[in-house]
């Protein structure tokens, strides 16, 4: 299923335009868009709202229609704890998070011993935990992390763009991952000459126009025919003005979607 998460809304939750979206409001934005399904991932004032507020906000998604999925940082056994218990609320079936979070960078025995005490609440509630793919642990570390702990509830949320900052290629990261891929954050991603030509900038493109090679992609995971989620998200700039980045914001989104559907 494609769906949008909240990157993809990155500025227009942002406090530097003038009225904030809320997640609801994204919500929303995202049926409007013909969209069913919605990642919650690294939303700061979730992990603040008390039972009350998340159900809520999981009212409100179903009343829309909407599949909800959930996204945070670390695997710290009380922070995956209180996700699944947030995804009880929301319905959620799949929460993705990173090896390292805010608070927390454990060797990978670490990680194994932490993921391994709490994989069997995950089971056993029907969720999947997802790690992401991004510069602090290397790819091939991370696919055997995953085999190591052996759950079927347990696999990784692609995102080719993050590795390219420990010189990793996008191809080779998404080949190494698919048996195990869960998940997808879909972004286009470039390089751009910085002015005076003394170095790049790495940052997000329009779908299409980057050096993603998503074709690749769908070729060697399949996410469609093994029912993975496609979850669209932006590296977008700040634009200048609010208004500029939010219409761009927008574009891209709908620029993205496009591209998925006619890839489908």
């Amino acid at each position: 299923m494609i769906g949008l998460g909240t990157y993809a809304f990155f500025w227009q939750h942002s406090d530097r335009v003038p009225e904030p979206l809320s997640l609801v409001g994204a919500f929303e934005a995202t049926r409007a868009l013909d969209v069913d399904l919605f990642q919650i991932c690294d939303y700061a004032p979730l992990e603040a709202m008390g039972d009350d507020r998340l159900r809520d906000a999981a009212s409100a998604a179903r009343d829309l229609g909407l599949t909800v999925q959930l996204g945070t940082k670390g695997i710290e056994p009380e922070r995956l704890a209180r996700f699944l218990a947030i995804a009880e609320i929301f319905d959620a079936r799949l929460v993705r998070s990173m090896v390292h979070g805010p608070d927390s960078r454990p060797t990978l025995e670490q990680a194994g011993a932490w993921l391994r005490g709490a994989i069997g609440a995950y089971e056993s509630a029907g969720v999947t935990l997802a790690l992401e793919t991004y510069e602090q642990v290397a790819t091939a570390d991370l696919v055997s992390l995953v085999e190591a702990v052996g759950s079927p509830r347990l696999g990784i949320c692609l995102d080719p763009a993050n590795v390219v900052a420990r010189l990793e290629l996008p191809r080779d990261c998404v080949e190494l991952t698919a048996p195990h891929t869960a998940n997808v954050h879909v972004k286009d991603f470039a390089f751009a000459r910085q002015p005076g030509w003394v170095g790049f900038i790495y940052s997000g493109a329009p779908m299409g126009e980057g050096l993603h090679d998503y074709d690749h992609l769908l070729a060697a995971v399949r996410p469609r025919e093994r029912g993975v989620d496609e979850i669209v998200e932006h590296w977008l700039p700040w634009q200048g003005a609010p208004e500029t980045t939010v219409r761009t914001e927008r574009e891209w989104t709908r620029r993205t979607l496009e591209h998925l559907r006619r890839t489908s």
